[in-house]
């Protein structure tokens, strides 16, 4: 099914509210999650909903819970999300770290303990849309391993998300934003609900060979994600461990802490004023020459043109503004099913689904 973003936000909005989520706080969760499926990140989207609704259950999430900050030294911070909804937590750090770098030039933010933090390139944009560099290494905890480490055939890590960007004077940002596995854990889900395979040198079985088949995750013995560029991304994926992790959050995947089955994450942010650095005219005058020369290179067969990080983001976004979010059935049921947890009848949130007060209707940009 194909639902417009606006009415897929009301959805998610009402079933948070109804988990115990206050009503300001549900929209941003809601505005996130859909922000995610409306730039092409279906795996951080609505189909994590489920996930956090379970975990609310469980006592995993405290959807009241807002981040707290426990000290500041110079330009340091450390900012502990009390396992809140990251949608919250995330950007409420990147928030203080923001006005520390606006006073002193540079930030360092620690948060630890934040739930599920979303789509990352969300709080470098958040960055961005103020003039300041950022840089975000994150490390997921709180349930088994999912990577396996280069040359090896048992998961010993997550999926890493590392995130960089860049503010343009004049256009849009550059926002590099990645998992250091092959493809992110949510995108194996998506292609096991939509039938489909994932992309050669994501996946490995339980033996250690390589596949295409994304219920080797869902199944016992569980296979393992691979890491993007082989042994390049395991190592980026070891600097998020131990900078977001044992740095940042004091938690690392390594099996003497808890795993409990949620999902935490612990990030370390800087967050840069560039102006600091140097000349910001010249600066920005060579970002745009270097962008425009990358642009320049005529594209291989099959490629229509070439692209920033962060512009293919852009592009999803104004596509599905206009045609609307596909949602596989799969994924639609454990939403509808989600929502009769926190007592919304089926009738309720297909109704939710199909209407909306045309006032609440976010403008199409």
């Amino acid at each position: 099914m194909f639902i417009d973003h606006y009415h897929l936000t009301e959805v998610v909005n009402q079933i948070c509210i109804n988990a115990g989520t206050k009503p300001g706080d549900a929209q941003q969760v809601a505005s996130l999650l859909v922000e995610a499926n409306l730039k092409g990140h279906d795996s951080h989207g609505v189909q994590m909903l489920p996930v956090y609704i379970y975990n609310i259950s469980q006592g995993h999430l405290k959807p009241q819970q807002h981040a707290e900050l426990v000290s500041r030294t110079g330009s340091s911070l450390i900012v502990d999300g009390l396992t809140g909804y990251g949608q919250i937590v995330g950007p409420e750090a990147i928030e203080m770290g923001l006005e520390v770098a606006a006073e002193l030039g540079v930030a360092i933010v620690a948060l630890k303990n934040a739930h599920h933090l979303g789509r990352i390139g969300g709080m470098g944009e958040q960055c961005a849309a103020r003039g300041f560099i950022s840089m975000h290494y994150v490390n997921v905890v709180g349930h088994p391993p999912l990577v396996a480490p280069f040359g090896g055939k048992q998961p010993r890590m997550v999926t890493n998300p590392y995130c960089c960007a860049i503010p343009v004077s004049g256009g849009d940002p550059i926002v590099l934003d990645m998992a250091t596995s092959a493809i992110a854990h949510g995108k194996v889900r998506v292609a096991l609900n939509r039938g489909d395979r994932v992309p050669d040198g994501s996946l490995i079985d339980h033996e250690g060979n390589e596949t295409t088949d994304p219920a080797v995750m869902f199944s016992q013995p569980m296979g393992a994600l691979s890491h993007f560029g082989k042994h390049k991304g395991y190592g980026l994926a070891l600097i998020c461990e131990i900078l977001g992790g044992a740095l940042a959050g004091g938690w690392t995947s390594q099996p003497e802490n808890p795993r409990p089955g949620t999902i935490i994450n612990n990030m370390l942010t800087v967050i840069l004023n560039p102006d600091i650095l140097g000349d910001k005219e010249l600066f920005q005058t060579e970002i745009r020459a270097m962008l425009a020369y990358l642009k320049s290179s005529p594209p291989v067969a099959g490629v229509d043109a070439v692209l920033i990080p962060g512009e293919p983001e852009r592009i999803a976004r104004k596509q599905r503004q206009t045609e609307g979010i596909y949602i596989d059935d799969n994924t639609w049921s454990s939403i509808v099913a989600t929502a009769n947890s926190v007592q919304l009848s089926t009738e309720q949130i297909n109704e939710i689904a199909n209407t909306v007060d045309e006032r609440r209707r976010p403008p199409i940009e």
